[in-house]
């Protein structure tokens, strides 16, 4: 079992920046593929980012690419999300997610989520 809390969300404005954090514990956190993924209302939940277990690679959805940044400690284990240039088109529950196999955009293939955090980006 691994065990996800996230923190770091909250309201910011149009252009502002906030950094996500997600504290792991339980199995090796060194094992997994890490992905933050996204739901607004009304809609599906949607990949953000993700890092690979060996931080070798990362991988973005194109409306993100050159904003965000996904890392990791391995010492904190935890991983992080530094949003910046925020829109309000990026409101919504961000959810950290932990995966064993290497299919970081499918939601399915993430084994372990976190309750999710609340961010909102007013105009």
């Amino acid at each position: 079992q691994v065990q996800l809390v996230e923190s770091g969300g909250g309201l910011v404005q149009a252009g502002g920046s906030l950094r996500l954090s997600c504290a792991a514990s339980g199995r090796t956190f060194s094992a997994y593929n890490m992905g933050w993924f996204r739901q607004a209302p009304g809609k599906e939940r949607e990949f953000v980012a993700a890092i690979t277990r060996s931080r070798s690679m990362t991988y973005y959805t194109d409306s993100v690419k050159g904003r965000f940044d996904i890392s990791r400690d391995y010492i904190k284990n935890v991983a992080y999300l530094q949003m910046n240039s925020l829109k309000p088109e990026d409101t919504a529950v961000y959810y950290c997610a932990a995966a064993f196999r290497d299919d970081y955009v499918n939601h399915r293939a993430y084994d372990y989520w976190g309750q999710g955090t609340q961010v909102t980006v007013s105009s």
